[in-house]
């Protein structure tokens, strides 16, 4: 899923190319992304585009008239420009935007279709889908340990609640929880004082070099290769491979759809996390650390 660098390039591209540009037609081969009813879709066509934002992982195009057209691309979704009108389209095309400066596409991989489109009118109708977490970059360490700290979660949870903290994902919350050297299943009720200001550090300084390098990446070109996988990356999508730091392998946690990536040694102290579906079908032989792993290994 797109987080915080990755959105935040979206929308700096986006402004580049559709500020101030008029929407001329739109085309919406897939009915079921649009999620909202009024004001119709129809009402956005002739204004022009007034503001770009990011709103958590969401993109908000606002028109004139304060009309807002608020995208989520969760897991799949990708957006593409292109600066003419292609007549073909890519058959997991969701949405075509045809404005006076080009043709912006959003597409969606897969079979699942988990993206939604909203128009709302006003910015209080903007604000019931602003998820209420903190946006770190303007924030104190105190007022990130507050938000944090409102309910007892693991940190991986809490890093990844859009209630808490504003536009982290499973990527980000990996690789910031790795700098931090802190273990993603530590409770924030334990977490010190020292541990808090590392993980504050850290997540000001991941999230603000991965949108430098993702900015940098694009060349001053359209984000075109927006993936959770890079890399660059120290743990996420690293499981196997040594961690930079110590050369430990990275482990993980699978759970449903996602996975936790982390270095046993710079995080949990050597110890090995269980993993549900691996411990399940090793229980008592389960490895207590990642040196006895290594040793059944060997």
């Amino acid at each position: 899923m797109p987080e915080l660098p990755d959105i935040t390039v979206y929308v700096e591209a986006l402004r580049e190319r559709i500020g101030g540009a008029r929407l001329e037609r739109y085309r919406l081969p897939s009915p079921f992304l649009l999620r909202s009813v009024e004001p119709p879709l129809d009402a956005l066509v002739g204004l022009r585009v007034a503001t770009l934002e990011r709103l958590g992982k969401r993109i908000v195009i606002g028109f004139e008239g304060e009309l807002f057209l608020v995208i989520h691309l969760m897991i799949a979704g990708r957006l593409q420009w292109r600066a003419d009108r292609p007549k073909k389209q890519s058959p997991n095309t969701q949405l075509v935007l045809e404005l006076d400066t080009g043709t912006l596409f959003m597409t969606e991989a897969g079979t699942k279709r988990r993206a939604s489109l909203y128009v709302v009118r006003g910015r209080g109708a903007l604000a019931e889908h602003d998820r209420g977490g903190l946006e770190i970059a303007g924030a104190t360490l105190e007022q990130f340990r507050a938000a944090l700290t409102r309910g007892n979660h693991t940190l991986k949870r809490a890093l990844t609640d859009p209630t808490m903290l504003s536009g982290i994902g499973n990527a980000y919350s990996d690789e910031i929880l790795h700098r931090a050297r802190l273990s993603p299943i530590a409770l924030t009720s334990k977490v010190s004082d020292e541990e808090y200001a590392r993980l504050f550090d850290a997540t000001r300084e991941v999230l603000a070099a991965w949108t430098v390098r993702l900015r940098a990446q694009s060349e001053g070109e359209f984000p075109s290769k927006v993936t959770a996988f890079h890399d660059e990356m120290a743990v996420h999508g690293k499981y196997g491979q040594p961690c930079p730091v110590c050369g430990t392998k990275v482990q993980r946690i699978r759970y449903a759809d996602n996975e936790t990536n982390y270095c046993p040694r710079c995080q949990t102290g050597g110890r090995l996390l269980a993993d549900r579906s691996l411990s399940r079908l090793l229980k008592k032989d389960w490895p207590k650390s990642i040196d006895e792993l290594e040793r059944m290994r060997r």
